[in-house]
């Protein structure tokens, strides 16, 4: 594990946000200006529970959570996050013009990678391959394999998603002393929003994955292409900066079943997450 030069490592996307906005370019981008820098990486504890939520700004980690456990059982359907009151792919559903119905975005290659995609109702058992299942068949049977991968991006299926997927690449590993760890490649981050939910929704899956398979989690990488900044966030981060940084909360997983996707969200239990108050932004869509 690379040591971090920081007192809390929560300052590493602090000193992502100060980069972009000293060093960054403004772009005209497709839904908006940004600030935006090419090429950065964070590094994250998961060791002794320990779970990466922001602590500058209060962290809806149920939001984060319940959409987690879609992508792991698959679903493209966006009605069943409504039904959650999860609201984070609304604005993109709107592109779609079948109601809720989100393509084969990372639900379906996770669990069914280039099946041929009908609809977020369709029945596709048995079909395509079942990348995350494989992951944790080579978790379980050959532990210190190089290439435990799971990803998303499948360009026969890109021009059918509401959303090409921005976490695109995770490698798993793991050390003879059976410790996880786990390197998101994510081609686009929106640093406002998008950032701290894909921080703890990586370190969700990497706790997930050590619980289920009989192994104990290390760290997250997380490695972004473009990391930015849209023009309307820019107030709110720099207020952000300003917050006091407290310690990361701890993950406890409850039980252990046969099948992963049988975890629901009762099964997590938070502890010690102190934070500060929640920075309203808006989604770009």
């Amino acid at each position: 594990m690379i040591q971090n030069k920081f007192e809390k490592e929560e300052e590493q996307y602090f000193q992502l946000i100060k980069d972009i906005l000293q060093n960054g370019i403004l772009e005209q981008s497709r839904n908006g200006n940004t600030m935006s820098i090419f090429g950065s990486a964070m590094h994250f504890s998961l060791q002794d529970n320990k779970i990466p939520f922001l602590t500058s700004k209060k962290l809806a980690w149920k939001t984060c959570l319940k959409e987690l456990l879609w992508f792991i059982n698959g679903s493209t359907d966006n009605n069943v996050l409504q039904e959650q009151n999860v609201h984070i792919w609304d604005g993109d559903a709107k592109k779609s013009d079948k109601d809720g119905d989100l393509g084969p975005i990372y639900g379906h290659q996770w669990r069914h990678f280039n099946a041929k995609y009908d609809t977020c109702k369709s029945d596709y058992t048995g079909k395509g391959i079942d990348q995350l299942q494989n992951v944790i068949n080579q978790l379980k049977n050959d532990p210190l394999s190089r290439r435990i991968i799971l990803t998303s991006w499948n360009p026969q299926q890109l021009d059918q998603m509401v959303l090409p997927p921005c976490h695109v690449f995770a490698q798993f590993n793991v050390t003879s002393n059976k410790e996880l760890s786990c390197c998101l490649y994510q081609r686009s981050g929106d640093v406002g929003l998008g950032v701290p939910f894909n921080i703890a929704s990586y370190s969700f899956l990497t706790h997930l994955l050590a619980k289920h398979c009989d192994l104990k989690a290390k760290e997250f990488i997380y490695i972004i292409g473009n990391a930015h900044i849209y023009e309307e966030h820019i107030d709110s981060l720099r207020q952000q900066l300003n917050n006091p940084l407290y310690d990361f909360p701890t993950v406890e997983i409850k039980n252990i079943y046969e099948n992963i996707n049988d975890y629901k969200i009762s099964d997590f239990e938070i502890n010690n997450y102190f934070c500060n108050e929640k920075i309203k932004m808006n989604v770009i869509v």
